[in-house]
């Protein structure tokens, strides 16, 4: 996988406005795209030396309306086939989150907009460590929240994954919200976003049996 420096990343880039869907650095999102628009954004992507969208999720504005959160992730295009239908099977490999600034006016039918990758230089760094990553009490909550969620796993898997994979997978695939989704996407450090991890199922494993205590012990 290429690796970037900060002055390899591209001061615009196509966004792909998706809610719900989580991009991580170095973690990988698939993306099934058949709407004319999107093709043609990968068709564009395709043809620039990065091969990056941005995506970014949704936001609910004041009175109802629409607007896109602040803080999104780049992801390259490392692998992508064809369907007999016409659809494209996308692979995208988070690069670096950042954060947007405008909009960009076009031609284009996908839209675009100039974004910041100040705040976020750890992203292009190797993998991220989280010290006081507990993985015996972690994977004890997690089996009750998939129980919970009525979600089955590679038990086996998970407990060899180092613990970046695991924390940002997990991230990525659990049933959580868009504004859930979001904190996980924005917190500073592997260790905040476990941190959040653990609140989030906490929080789902309370509300489904009534109790205020604490689950992970």
């Amino acid at each position: 996988m290429r690796r970037f420096a900060a002055a390899d990343l591209p001061d615009a880039l196509p966004i792909f406005p998706l809610g719900g869907a989580l991009l991580l650095p170095r973690a990988r999102l698939p993306l099934n795209l058949f709407e004319p628009r999107y093709l043609a954004m990968l068709d564009d992507a395709l043809k620039t030396p990065e091969r990056m969208i941005a995506m970014i999720q949704p936001a609910e504005g004041p009175n109802g309306t629409s607007r896109l959160h602040s803080i999104g992730c780049a992801g390259r295009i490392t692998q992508f086939s064809e369907t007999d239908d016409g659809r494209y099977i996308v692979s995208l490999t988070g690069i670096s989150r950042f954060r947007l600034i405008e909009e960009i006016d076009g031609f284009t039918p996908y839209r675009r907009a100039r974004l910041d990758w100040g705040s976020f230089g750890r992203d292009l760094g190797g993998e991220e460590k989280d010290t006081d990553f507990d993985r015996p009490a972690f994977l004890k909550l997690l089996s009750r929240f998939f129980d919970n969620a009525q979600l089955s796993s590679d038990w086996d898997s998970l407990k060899e994954a180092d613990e970046e994979l695991l924390i940002n997978s997990l991230s990525m695939l659990c049933p959580f919200e868009v504004e859930e989704k979001q904190a996980l996407l924005e917190a500073p450090s592997l260790a905040t976003r476990r941190e959040t991890l653990v609140m989030l199922m906490e929080f789902a494993l309370r509300a489904g049996d009534g109790s205020d205590s604490p689950i992970l012990q």
